[in-house]
């Protein structure tokens, strides 16, 4: 009637160790007895290390696995969705540059080697490399702080190089180290409220434009912009604000036709470059200057310079260089993987995200050595990409190859671009990061997920971005923790015609057998959480008892273990402690289904030894049904069991 768990830890070993000794025997019989003068095994044993190099290389190198099936008719598709990523890689890179207090060719420059980088080393099929704006304000806060971008220009530049080079070594040896996982702590909740109150800021600081204002702050919090907008209004110009507002609603309205007609997608896209064209022609024809719109200003032409001897690693400005390539690395890498996976899910695709951060980490190395800032899959360019019908990386070297054109020989044209018009181009795409949807989702469905994103958002919004950032995976952490520290268990009964055993709370109608608690536990037990799990125990039988409307007496505790996927040395100590109270108040403990890893610990500890062979169970039946055998048995004899578990304070 009742099934027992047994476990023999030295039948266990014999069991593991022998079937892998008897296939490694059997292949090596086969290969003898089927193929003995086999003439071409010696060349397949030397084939191997070169099939194992090919695998190798085809995992750090995707282009390996993509470019010997490239043909012409996905050459087409890539070729259409190359130019209409270009087209709006040229203002997005005018523009983020000049958010991040650097030369305007910067951001050209940024739209040339990364791309390249990235399709050789890249995994996804969709993603398009450029520079963002949340990073961009990032690096021009921190390196601020140390450089002036207006009296130590070619030092600040230099500062930008340096922290590209830290994010890129700081992402690719997180790649190499497969730890990933690290950047699961910026939370989808994170970075909705991170990008929220970025998005803030940055429209904010984009006024500076509108209004034609030469003075302005270089704090990002939105009292100190406000503040500084007001005391500087002596410098409003309204001919510029008149046309920020008009190139603005002509970018509202673009993007209002792709919503609603998702075809037309390139409408979209196009209009950052039909904004810069226009706002170029239109202030050279009026001279804009004297009517206070202010223009880019020299772009020279010429491919990318050589940079790696710009990189400065001076003790006084390396803090804040670190900081900014560690921080922004971080940010880069949650949005440039989430992006790149959603798109491949869309098409039933996996992107791998170590392979991700390697490539990233590449482009942003090479990168700094050619005159590039931070570069990553920004969700606009990569949406853009995704609906032009994009379906390999190449589509990021003909992006390459339009702006390496671009830098060559059309650059000086874009000199004439209106700062207002760059600030229009800013303003619409911030405003489509701002997601109240998502905040009021995240308030019906969490409410502590809504407060992580709360925090994050006015954090970043009121104090500043990287403080408004920790504070935010700080107190997502914090609610990590609390789930390790506390983890959920509940009373089981069985469900009414079935043999199963389900929470008494989801499942009212669950009879429960008197004098038999079974509890759930679900969650490693290791020494975070021991004392609340032993607590919680002892605090289940009090309740139980309490609650008996017929007086029945707690005999049999059962431990569903089936959720604990590991339990440490203080686990196991405690277990044993549960295990001699209960038997103080005359209750038998008993351990139903533990895992292969768990019942390993429980041998090497002598766990078993101490509880009794006996109290182990496969299932939740076959427990209920010894511990009624028990009890009926008990109740014949008229006494209770006093058989004593080995778990006596001599031998612990």
């Amino acid at each position: 009637m009742e099934t027992q768990l047994k476990f023999d830890h030295k039948a266990a070993k014999v069991n593991f160790s022998e079937p892998r000794g008897f296939a490694t025997t059997l292949r090596s019989d086969l290969k003898e007895t089927f193929f003995p003068d086999d003439p071409l095994r010696r060349f397949r044993d030397e084939e191997k290390p070169l099939r194992r190099a090919k695998k190798v290389a085809k995992y750090f190198v995707p282009i390996f696995e993509w470019l010997p099936n490239y043909n012409l008719r996905l050459f087409r598709m890539d070729l259409i969705a190359g130019l209409t990523i270009t087209s709006l890689a040229i203002p997005q890179g005018i523009s983020y540059a000049k958010l991040a207090n650097i030369p305007a060719i910067i951001g050209l420059y940024s739209s040339f080697v990364p791309p390249l980088i990235y399709a050789v080393f890249g995994d996804s099929k969709h993603l398009a490399v450029g520079t963002v704006a949340a990073c961009s304000l990032l690096i021009a806060e921190t390196i601020g702080k140390v450089a002036s971008p207006v009296l130590e220009p070619t030092l600040y530049l230099h500062l930008v190089f340096t922290a590209a080079f830290v994010t890129g070594i700081f992402q690719s040896l997180i790649g190499f180290l497969r730890l990933g996982v690290l950047v699961d702590f910026l939370s989808h909740s994170t970075i909705t409220g991170f990008m929220g109150g970025t998005a803030i800021i940055i429209c904010l600081q984009q006024l500076k434009g509108f209004l034609g204002l030469k003075h302005f702050t270089t704090k990002t919090n939105v009292v100190s912009v406000v503040h500084a907008i007001i005391i500087n209004r002596h410098e409003w110009r309204w001919e510029s604000a008149l046309v920020g507002t008009i190139f603005l609603i002509f970018l509202q309205f673009t993007r209002y036709i792709k919503q609603k007609k998702p075809k037309l997608f390139w409408v979209s896209a196009m209009s950052p470059m039909v904004v810069v064209i226009v706002g170029g022609v239109f202030a050279y024809l009026i001279h804009g200057a004297e009517h206070g719109i202010q223009t880019v200003g020299d772009l020279k032409k010429g491919i990318n310079p050589i940079s790696i001897h710009y990189l400065n690693f001076d003790s006084k400005y390396l803090p804040a260089v670190l900081k900014a390539g560690i921080v922004t690395g971080f940010v880069a890498l949650a949005e440039g993987i989430a992006i790149g996976r959603s798109f491949a899910i869309m098409n039933n695709l996996q992107v791998d995200g170590n392979k991700e951060m390697i490539a990233f980490g590449f482009m942003n190395i090479i990168g700094s050595f050619t005159s590039c800032y931070l570069t990553t899959g920004p969700f606009s360019k990569t949406a853009v990409n995704y609906n032009a019908g994009a379906k390999t990386a190449m589509s990021n070297v003909i992006m390459a190859v339009f702006m390496a054109l671009t830098l060559r020989f059309l650059a000086p044209l874009f000199s004439h671009t209106p700062l207002v018009a760059l600030s229009a181009i800013i303003m619409s795409a911030m405003l489509g990061l701002i997601n109240y949807e998502e905040a009021i989702h995240l308030f019906k469905v969490d409410k502590f997920d809504f407060c992580i994103c709360m925090v994050g958002f006015l954090g970043v919004a009121f104090i500043s971005m990287d403080i408004g950032l920790m504070l935010s995976v700080g107190l997502g952490l914090l609610r990590a923790l609390l789930y390790v520290a506390r983890p959920a268990s509940c009373k089981l009964g069985k469900v009414e015609n079935a043999t199963l055993y389900r929470d008494t709370e989801q499942y009212p109608g669950s009879t429960i057998v008197p004098g038999i608690l079974v509890l759930q536990l679900g969650s490693p037990i290791y020494f975070a959480n021991c004392n609340y799990i032993r607590e919680r125990i002892l605090r289940w039988i009090r309740d139980e008892q309490s609650n008996s409307n017929s007086g029945d007496v707690i005999e049999h505790v059962l431990l569903d273990l089936t959720g604990v996927a590991t339990i440490d040395a203080t686990g196991i100590e405690t277990l044993i402690e549960v295990c001699r109270s209960l038997f103080s108040q005359h209750i038998k403990m008993t351990i139903v289904n533990p895992r292969l890893r768990v019942m390993e610990k429980f041998v090497q500890s002598n766990f078993i030894e101490k509880i009794g062979k006996e109290n182990f169970y496969l299932s939740v039946e076959d427990a209920v049904d010894a511990c009624k055998f028990s009890l009926h048995v008990s109740k014949q004899n008229g006494n209770v069991s006093s058989e004593q578990p080995n778990v006596n304070d001599g031998e612990l």
